[in-house]
């Protein structure tokens, strides 16, 4: 999939500013760039993953929301990120290089 058609869809997992409840996981920055994941966790586990980012970057809110449905479900103090299948799922985007990048940013901020 491409990052244009994913963002059109929605992103789910974007909020303004994170819900009362949810921890902080992580957060990042780089230059003009800034992205952070807050979860809601129940019995150890991560219920529900949101992220708040700059929107400036499409790439990286298109790649923060599919690693937030990724986290959702993984136990709260060993999650896992494979940063292949995120970026396989963006297969069809032509500018690989900026969106591992951005992948990059996000392993940052979740320190993985």
């Amino acid at each position: 999939m491409d990052v244009k058609t994913y963002v059109s869809r929605g992103l789910p997992h974007r909020v303004e500013t994170p819900p009362e409840g949810y921890v902080l996981l992580g957060e990042a920055r780089d230059r003009g760039h800034r992205v952070a994941f807050h979860a809601r966790v129940e019995n150890g586990v991560l219920a529900h993953v949101v992220f708040t980012s700059t929107k400036r970057c499409k790439k990286l809110m298109a790649l923060a929301d599919r690693v937030c449905t990724l986290l959702e479900g993984q136990p709260a103090g060993d999650f896992t990120i494979n940063p292949d299948a995120v970026l396989d799922f963006f297969q069809d985007e032509r500018d690989q290089e900026k969106l591992r990048k951005r992948m990059d940013l996000i392993l940052r901020a979740l320190a993985r």
